[in-house]
């Protein structure tokens, strides 16, 4: 059996019953066995795999991560009982997971100028550029749809709902340097690749740059962030006080929809900085970061903020999620991505520090599955995989070659990342839950 673990010295043994919530043919015997107290994961890993082997002649070997008391092992068995205080007389019960890690990187999607930010919530991926334009990707290397009508970069895109699920068509929002934001109807199967689509309405009222967007759960409003220091809501569909053009425009031989425009029917109103980040996890809530060093909760109906944090730092990325919906994940200016828990009463020091980056935290997200997963990209050029349960990454995705700007999840088991290498990276096939 290969296992990891110092043999120079006679090692210390102890019993352990490995047990797991996953279903055939994942499941081991559950007879207890006496191991090294020096095995690490690797070599527990190698354990559970022999012991899947013994019943399954064709199983082929998984990696392993494995759980003592709720939280992940990341140190022989020897210290990780030790630093417990768990005693290593008892026979110990060691839960096993499938590691949480892409097995897959697929080809590079190819931009022509940085990939500022991703949207990986549907079907397809979206992609905002600072050449102007937002891509639509059903696949890797596969572009379906390309927005174009900005004339600056794009700093954000969001999808925002399904319009049409008969023909499988959804509306999408992107945000930009011009100080605008522009809806757009994108089809769920275009005529031919890279197919040019025109702007279904353009909605202004930002005085600067727009850096953020974020669409009401059902999808009739949005709200964008921007470096005037407001945060403004807008609704998705055209009312009577909306300026519509008179005339249809001919582009090529395709013919674009008539555009409106609209007005901000709100403003939050807070923030002495850019705002940097905005999330809109349920209907009357929504949470904002800045680089004034705060992230807020505002109340939509009365546009008060019930929540303000300061966090000593300049905030890049807000997401909210975790256990119960109510965890806060951001980075910002340094290297530690940080989890609040704002139920918790009497204190805003963060629940969570994670201090693996080397550089400025771009991007975090929540899996939406999972009440300990996250993701976080950063200016050093690395995505981190991390879970609750342990102070380490899960895994380091190393693809970029220049830093990061901007990451999410796709599909549930795929992560997608996209930086200033002008690529749009798709790492797939990890196992969550």
């Amino acid at each position: 059996m290969d296992i990891d673990g110092d043999t120079d010295d006679v090692t210390k043994s102890v019993q352990v019953r490995f047990v797991t919530k996953l279903q055939p043919p994942f499941k081991a015997p559950t007879t207890s066995v006496a191991l090294p107290s020096n095995l690490t994961r690797l070599g527990l890993s190698a354990v559970v795999n022999n012991l899947l082997e013994s019943e399954n002649d064709e199983w082929k070997p998984e990696p392993f991560d494995f759980l003592i008391d709720g939280e992940l092992v990341r140190m022989s068995l020897e210290d990780f009982l030790l630093a417990k205080g768990i005693s290593a007389e008892k026979t110990l019960e060691i839960e096993y997971i499938r590691a949480v890690a892409p097995r897959k990187e697929e080809d590079p999607s190819l931009h022509d100028d940085w990939v500022s930010s991703v949207d990986g919530s549907s079907r397809f991926i979206l992609t905002g550029c600072y050449d102007g334009l937002a891509r639509v990707w059903k696949a890797a290397g596969v572009c379906t749809h390309v927005l174009e009508g900005h004339n600056d970069a794009i700093t954000s895109v969001c999808v925002v709902k399904a319009i049409d699920n008969e023909n499988d068509t959804n509306l999408v929002a992107t945000g930009s340097k011009d100080k605008t934001l522009k809806l757009w109807k994108v089809d769920g199967e275009p005529l031919a690749d890279n197919l040019k689509i025109g702007t279904y309405r353009t909605l202004r009222g930002h005085t600067a740059s727009v850096q953020s967007l974020a669409a009401q759960p059902t999808g009739d409003m949005i709200c964008s962030g921007s470096w005037d220091c407001r945060i403004n809501l807008w609704e998705t569909e055209s009312n009577e006080g909306d300026i519509v053009s008179t005339k249809k425009r001919k582009k090529g031989s395709k013919e674009e929809e008539s555009q409106s425009e609209g007005e901000a029917v709100s403003t939050l109103v807070g923030h002495t900085q850019c705002v940097s980040s905005v999330v809109w996890p349920e209907h009357g809530t929504i949470y904002s970061a800045s680089w004034d060093h705060s992230i807020r909760r505002w109340d939509v109906e009365t546009g008060k903020d019930t929540l303000n944090m300061y966090c000593g730092k300049v905030i890049n990325c807000i997401d909210v999620g975790g256990e119960s919906s109510a965890l806060i994940a951001g980075g910002g200016s340094d290297p530690i991505l940080r989890i609040w828990d704002p139920r918790k009463p009497g204190t805003l020091a963060p629940s969570f520090q994670f201090s693996s980056h080397t550089s400025w935290i771009t991007a975090c997200k929540w899996h939406k599955r999972s009440w300990f997963h996250l993701v976080s990209a950063s200016y050093d050029g690395k995505v981190m995989l991390w879970d609750l349960r342990t102070a380490w990454p899960l895994a380091v995705i190393d693809s970029h070659k220049d830093k990061v700007l901007c990451a999410d999840w796709w599909n549930e088991d795929s992560v997608v990342s996209g930086g200033a290498d002008s690529k749009l990276r798709i790492s797939s096939e990890t196992c969550i839950l």
